[in-house]
């Protein structure tokens, strides 16, 4: 395949209402940094850029929580989020953020454009709208019951728990964020892009071109939604906080988010160009760029259908891959930020690594960065959801980086500096052995594979590669054992040539291996990379990818300094107390919830009668079978023996309960409500529960076992 001239690379823009946790840096950040790296190690032109993703609901939200404005909450965000994603390495040329005026200018032109050219739809619709606050609900001021999974954690664009993309009229009993009233619909006007008319280019482009190429999980995803029927989709909405539509009589009117965040890719790039002196227009509009997007699943088809539809139709380059990450869990949950069940980059940076005055901690600094991205990029669900843990964390840390890969340096620079002088040892030719021959081979091979697993952004590969390498190394060394060949010439009284031959053949080759470590890793973990070089003394030029593979990247002779330690143990106090921190995180956060429930009390739900209460039918049963509906986390299919008929219920505790341990429980169910279906199944009834301050939920049922079927009042 013909290399490309040039490469932009981005991540996906960050909304600026607040930090961002590892799941972030591990979806789309850290891969990205990764693959930069090595094209730059590769002397190829590449540009990286990034930003905050600075309009949308997300913003007002998070401005009306802080009690403040959205200008106060992007300023303050973007800011943050810059500084942590350059304590965590992130080498974007750029991190530019959508509020600049160079944006707002590119993504009304873009808008222009395609309006002028006919390719953009005006259609009256209607909407939902709060008549208490007098306003049209963007997607993020609806909230209701997910029709996937039937979580109540859905909003009108994604539901939390699964993460599936909504619409507002999906949702089960939407209410408005903004008053808690439900909303009636409202007509408005608005600008659509008509994506159906495009299908056969993204069926083309997608599921032929790119079927092979592009992970299974992307084109899975894309094929669902263009066989589900590509709808058209509304580019500006009715909100006062954006990019203004440049329409005359388009008042209150701004481009929908999902339509002006990407074209942040392209102002971003203007902005670098203009910053260096450089031209932006070949990055976007020259066959010869290779335009790639590194997101997390959650922005699939934003990525893959809708933005390359907008670029085509502007006369851009499309992308030639979209490497979307799953999701990273949490010690055994999914992170969410309303639990406080997360870790954000914060906190792990004030943890590990930086001080408050922004100095290194002791036995912190760039080690620990180096050490939290080795683990993202052991566990990244680049094909399926994964999970961070604190155990795992540790065990990474001290059996690989520590026990293996930097036990295999600390060995090399101890024993050449006791046995060779400190001194890169001659290597000799005449007596070199099928081990020497082996290890050689082997780094050339690692090379090799290393640069395919990158090249197909195999990055979890690429690092067990380097690690075994180093695994190689330590496996060598010990066959090899120089320093049991020094004492067996020690006890002969005299120096045996033959012998210091052997020690400095073995430890010519490991400090050589030690060198191509450096230039392999620095990818990966550039804060290692350096500190190697440091130690060999050489320069960052050494570090260019041509010259991984080569067995004389240290001249014979050559003084290098004493060795330091790559990495530190991990403590099992720190790992305690690191996952106390999360649990009383948690906690906190649910007695905060539960102090604000009696403030709420009456303004919950209006007052009714009790002839409306009488309404309800409510009855004990027991639940005399139960199991888990398949892909629903929260959901259990429950068989209730009412006495006179068994009924049907689809309840959201499977995350509270097993099937097994419910077998047999008496509840209270309510019989009259009106059947629906929940993943295919039709539920007749629902199961009365409450919710304790730790959010647990506990059955409601009588104080002693009575008749099934008996009336509660």
């Amino acid at each position: 395949m013909k290399q490309p001239k040039r490469y932009l690379i981005t991540s996906a823009l960050p909304y600026a209402n607040g930090l961002k946790h590892i799941g972030h840096l591990a979806g789309a950040y850290l891969p990205a940094d990764t693959y930069v790296r090595y094209l730059r190690a590769q002397k190829r032109d590449v540009v990286f850029v990034c930003g905050s993703d600075e309009h949308g609901t997300a913003i007002p939200i998070q401005a009306k929580k802080e009690c403040t404005t959205p200008k106060a909450i992007i300023d303050k965000y973007h800011e943050a989020m810059k500084q942590d994603f350059k304590d965590m390495a992130m080498s974007f040329d750029i991190y530019h953020r959508t509020s600049a005026p160079i944006h707002h200018e590119t993504a009304r032109d873009f808008f222009t454009s395609l309006n002028d050219r006919g390719e953009l739809e005006i259609k009256e619709s209607e909407q939902y709208f709060d008549e208490e606050a007098q306003i049209f609900l963007a997607d993020r001021y609806i909230k209701g019951t997910c029709p996937n999974c039937g979580s109540d954690r859905a909003f009108g664009d994604q539901c939390e728990n699964c993460g599936r993309t909504l619409s507002p009229d999906e949702l089960i009993n939407p209410v408005s964020t903004l008053s808690g009233k439900v909303p009636v619909k409202k007509k408005t006007s608005h600008w659509y892009l008509p994506l159906g008319k495009h299908e056969t280019f993204l069926r083309e482009w997608i599921l032929n071109d790119h079927k092979n190429d592009w992970r299974s999980t992307v084109v899975g995803q894309c094929k669902s939604w263009i066989e589900g029927g590509l709808q058209s989709r509304a580019v500006t909405r009715d909100l006062n906080w954006g990019v203004k539509v440049p329409v005359i009589n388009a008042d209150g009117k701004v481009l929908y988010v999902w339509f002006d965040a990407p074209i942040g890719y392209i102002s971003a790039t203007k902005q670098w160009a203009l910053d260096n002196g450089k031209a932006w227009e070949p990055y976007w509009n020259d066959n010869d760029t290779k335009l790639l997007h590194f997101i997390g699943k959650d922005n699939i088809v934003f990525h893959c259908i809708i933005f390359p539809v907008m670029l085509k139709l502007h006369g851009n380059i499309l992308p030639e891959n979209v490497p979307a990450n799953e999701f990273l869990n949490l010690e055994g949950d999914k992170m969410s930020t309303s639990r406080n069940w997360k870790l954000e980059m914060r906190d792990y940076i004030n943890d590990f690594v930086k001080n408050a005055d922004g100095t290194d901690k002791e036995n912190g600094g760039g080690q620990c960065v180096d050490m939290l991205r080795y683990y993202l990029t052991q566990i990244a669900p680049e094909t399926k959801d994964s999970e961070f843990t604190w155990k795992g964390f540790q065990d990474a840390v001290n059996s690989e980086l520590v026990a293996i890969f930097g036990n295999f340096v600390n060995r090399s620079f101890v024993l050449m500096h006791k046995l060779c002088n400190g001194k890169v040892p001659l290597f000799h030719n005449d007596i070199i052995d099928d081990k020497d021959k082996d290890l050689i081979t082997r780094i050339a091979t690692a090379k090799e594979n290393i640069t395919a697993s990158l090249e197909a952004y195999r990055f979890r590969d690429a690092m067990f590669e380097i690690i075994d390498l180093a695994r190689a190394g330590n496996k060598y060394m010990q066959e090899k054992e120089p320093w049991i060949v020094a004492r067996q010439a020690t006890k002969a009284g005299v120096p045996i040539p033959e012998a210091q031959e052997q020690i400095d053949n073995c430890l010519h080759l490991c400090m050589q291996l030690c060198a191509n470590l450096a230039i392999l890793v620095n990818p990966f973990l550039p804060f290692t990379a350096k500190k190697l070089c440091f130690m060999l003394k050489v320069v960052d030029k050494m570090l260019h990818w041509e010259n991984a593979g080569s067995m004389k990247l240290l001249s014979v002779g050559y003084s290098l300094r004493a060795p330091e330690l790559l990495f530190r143990k991990i403590e099992d106090a720190e790992i305690t107390a690191q996952v106390e921190k999360l649990k009383s995180g948690l906690i906190k956060t649910n007695n905060n919830n539960a102090k604000l429930t009696p403030a709420m009390k009456q303004e919950l739900k209006p007052i009714i009668q009790f002839d409306d209460f009488a309404k309800i039918d409510l009855k004990t049963g027991t639940i005399i079978a139960a199991e888990k509906v398949e892909k629903a986390d929260k959901l259990l299919k429950l068989e209730v023996d009412l006495g006179f008929e068994t009924r049907t219920i689809v309840s959201g505790i499977a995350l509270h309960y097993t099937a097994e341990e419910i077998i047999g429980k008496q509840v209270t169910v309510v019989t009259n409500l009106a059947p629906r279906k929940m993943k295919g199944i039709e539920s007749n009834g629902m199961i009365l529960m409450a919710e304790d301050q730790s959010g647990k939920l506990h059955f409601i049922k009588p104080e002693t076992t009575i008749d099934k079927g008996s009336n509660v009042s």
